[in-house]
């Protein structure tokens, strides 16, 4: 006889590992998500297996240089990742798996266009047939979409990742999204079959304040009945704060709480997930 599924087993979050695989990829097509956001569409027979299981997974981005070259990407060994000796190192940067679709073979990344940067520099002039080097998924941390509610907190950096999980949860899931962005111009749609309660936070409208806006707003939640998730990514304090009163305030289990830092203000490629 087959033992039931108990709430417990089937709100478990869990970590999936994959096979670590680089890939050489060409630009398919780009879409204007907003202002600042550009959706790159990648596709290549290297492509195959590509596995990516949960909405936060993070890959590495490989750029071409200067001359639009992909220097040699690393290969996965026994004893870690090598590089080709000899040859440079191209620049990395992390970034969410907006959408993989096996059957054509095209994985979509959404690049938040800042200033100046060399992954938003190569994003802002990608052409179809460019070069873009991916790694990874490593592995993924599976946050079962059977809660009755889900928190989601977080900057530009994170749309990618709300935007997809979004579209992941089933109609009975309640969402409540805190989200910061500079204004309105840079709102994004965010379809859904979940029933979604979705508060945009405006930079360009705040008063300044020694709390991040992100924090201040999570302090205002009313949270749903029954059994929840929170999820935030923004910049490294601000996470920091926004989980400090989630936990402290809101009394939500440190079980039940993913915080990661998708930036760090004054720090190239920082990617890091805080707990205690």
């Amino acid at each position: 006889m087959t033992n039931p599924i108990s709430e417990s087993d089937t709100l478990a979050v869990h970590r999936v590992r994959h096979p670590l695989k680089f890939r050489q990829l060409r630009v398919l097509r780009t879409h204007q998500v907003s202002a600042q956001l550009r959706r790159i569409t990648l596709t290549g027979d290297d492509l195959d297996g590509f596995l990516s299981a949960s909405f936060d997974d993070h890959i590495k981005v490989f750029l071409p240089d200067a001359d639009g070259v992909m220097p040699p990407l690393p290969t996965a060994t026994p004893d870690g990742v090598v590089y080709a000796e000899g040859a440079p190192r191209p620049i990395a940067r992390d970034y969410t798996p907006r959408r993989y679709d096996a059957n054509t073979r095209e994985l979509d990344i959404e690049f938040f266009l800042h200033a100046t940067g060399p992954a938003s520099d190569w994003a802002r002039a990608a052409q179809p047939g460019d070069t873009l080097g991916v790694g990874g998924p490593r592995g993924s941390f599976v946050v079962p979409t059977g809660f009755d509610w889900h928190v989601l907190i977080g900057d530009e950096s994170a749309l990618p990742a709300i935007a997809r999980r979004f579209e992941e949860l089933p109609p009975q899931a309640k969402i409540v999204a805190l989200i910061e962005v500079d204004d309105a111009a840079a709102q994004i749609a965010l379809p859904t079959q979940a029933q979604a309660h979705v508060t945009w936070v405006h930079r360009r409208a705040a008063v300044d304040a020694a709390e991040p806006l992100l924090a201040r707003a999570a302090r205002a939640l009313v949270l749903p009945e029954g059994e929840g998730y929170v999820w935030v990514a923004a910049e490294s304090i601000v996470t920091r704060a926004v989980r400090l009163v989630m936990v402290d305030e809101h009394g939500i289990a440190k079980s039940r709480i993913r915080a990661s830092s998708y930036w760090k203000r004054g720090a190239a490629g920082v990617h890091e997930t805080i707990d205690d």
